[in-house]
């Protein structure tokens, strides 16, 4: 931002902090941690700074998930004071998933781009798609299996999570539902899913951006860029509350054709931008 006009960086500081607020919302309302709103934003704005388009989405990830940290701290403790939670499932998926971010912020070191974007594309829409189309009866059991499976989905939620720069709250939250878990609960979960993925994640693409310094933006440590985060942060978790006070005020089925359709609409945007 070193050398911009004025009123560019006033256009730009705006454009941040409205994506924090159009960020918050659905973080708490679906127990994201909002990456799927922010990588977008901070995409565009890093575009219009003049960020290589080599390191341009993995700078977006990681700021991504270090904003995710107070947002989701703050989304799963509105949705904890407003029902009991099955906390025992962070409990069991906790280390499998930390093991997935450490692996997945490795492998963003060196991963092109078209990958970050292609993998993004794929998730969001088959997420939609289950919870737009599917149906009570689409379910993998009554209760969520035991080990070693609930591992492998902590390792994937985890991995996934570190690629994409989310908190994991999409994937975790189709996971539970498919096993018979309400999606009031899933939500709370998920966001609770999300304060461990972006403490790790956060960590992980700061070590790996570390080698890249000098091509970042100013402001910057590794793949995470401090003006994003002191901009977008504040915003996105000061609204999350609001967003699990909706939440909880929605019917299930409502709720999930919302999430479906927060889904496609997020990715149908990252389509465009690989056309």
């Amino acid at each position: 931002m070193l050398g911009m006009p004025a009123g560019e960086v006033a256009l730009l500081a705006l454009a941040v902090i409205g994506g924090g607020v159009v960020t918050g919302l659905p973080a708490g309302l679906f127990g994201v941690g909002g990456g799927a709103i922010i990588v977008p934003v901070l995409y565009e704005i890093f575009r219009f700074m003049g960020v290589a388009d080599d390191i341009r989405m993995q700078l977006c990830v990681g700021t991504s998930l270090a904003i995710i940290i107070p947002t989701s701290l703050r989304s799963f403790a509105e949705h904890r004071k407003r029902g009991n939670l099955p906390t025992g499932i962070l409990k069991t998926w906790a280390a499998p998933i930390i093991v997935g971010v450490i692996v997945g912020g490795v492998a963003a070191a060196a991963a092109p781009a078209s990958m970050f974007k292609s993998a993004f594309v794929v998730m969001a829409l088959l997420l939609s798609a289950k919870f737009l189309f599917a149906k009570s009866s689409w379910r993998l059991g009554d209760a969520l299996p035991g080990q070693p499976l609930m591992s492998i989905y902590g390792l994937f939620i985890g991995l996934y999570s570190a690629l994409m720069g989310v908190g994991g709250g999409a994937v975790s939250t189709v996971i539970m539902t498919l096993y018979g878990q309400p999606i009031h609960a899933a939500v709370g979960i998920s966001a609770g899913i999300g304060v461990i993925i972006s403490i790790i994640g956060t960590i992980g693409f700061i070590i790996a951006g570390l080698p890249y310094q000098a091509l970042m933006p100013p402001l910057s440590i590794g793949y995470v860029s401090l003006i994003g985060l002191a901009l977008m942060g504040p915003a996105a978790s000061f609204f999350a509350p609001y967003g699990a006070r909706i939440a909880h005020r929605m019917s299930r089925r409502n709720l999930e054709i919302a999430f479906g359709l927060f889904l496609l609409v997020i990715g149908l945007r990252f389509v465009v931008s690989l056309l």
